[in-house]
């Protein structure tokens, strides 16, 4: 009988442990909605767009409203205010002007062809951003890639249409 009473206080000792061991309280996560973590990488949401020959890489997070492209200032990058109002554009239009704080690598091309680019690529961070924003740029066309590109140069000719001078003798 001395024997079982050891056994009997081993088991006893085993169900008080379990029941005195509770789990780890569960950290609160994040609440973001589903997709958002397939887009958002690093924090950011990407866009890239492209026009001509330019390409401009986008990223985008909620913040002051500060746009920096190549690491400067909007109005010292951007001249003419055409070009401008255009990267602004679908922002004014969803309503995001002081919201996002806006990152802008953009590559290639001229001014109006930079600015091209840098619009679509905003247009498409903030459609990854939140797609209650998509009919609003769609219908402002600003998701929509202007296809129009400089025509090649044709063997025999002094480019993409002229042609040498014509010699009649």
């Amino acid at each position: 009988m001395a024997e079982t009473k050891p056994a009997e206080t081993k088991i006893a000792e085993k169900k008080t442990d379990t029941t005195t061991t509770a789990p780890p309280p569960a950290t609160p996560q994040p609440a973001i909605k589903p997709g958002k973590t397939d887009s958002m990488k690093c924090g950011y949401w990407w866009g890239v767009g492209r026009r001509k020959s330019s390409v401009a890489r986008v990223r985008i997070k909620p913040g002051t409203g500060k746009l920096l492209i190549n690491n400067k200032n909007l109005n010292n990058y951007f001249k003419r205010e055409q070009d401008r109002s255009a990267v602004l554009a679908p922002l004014k239009t969803v309503g995001g002007e002081g919201a996002f704080d806006v990152f802008i690598n953009v590559r290639g091309g001229g001014t109006t062809g930079q600015a091209g680019a840098s619009l679509l690529g905003i247009a498409r961070a903030l459609k990854t951003y939140d797609d209650s924003y998509l009919q609003a740029l769609r219908d402002g066309g600003y998701l929509t890639r202007d296809p129009r590109m400089v025509e090649r140069k044709k063997p025999g000719q002094s480019g993409a249409r002229r042609r040498f001078q014509f010699s009649k003798r």
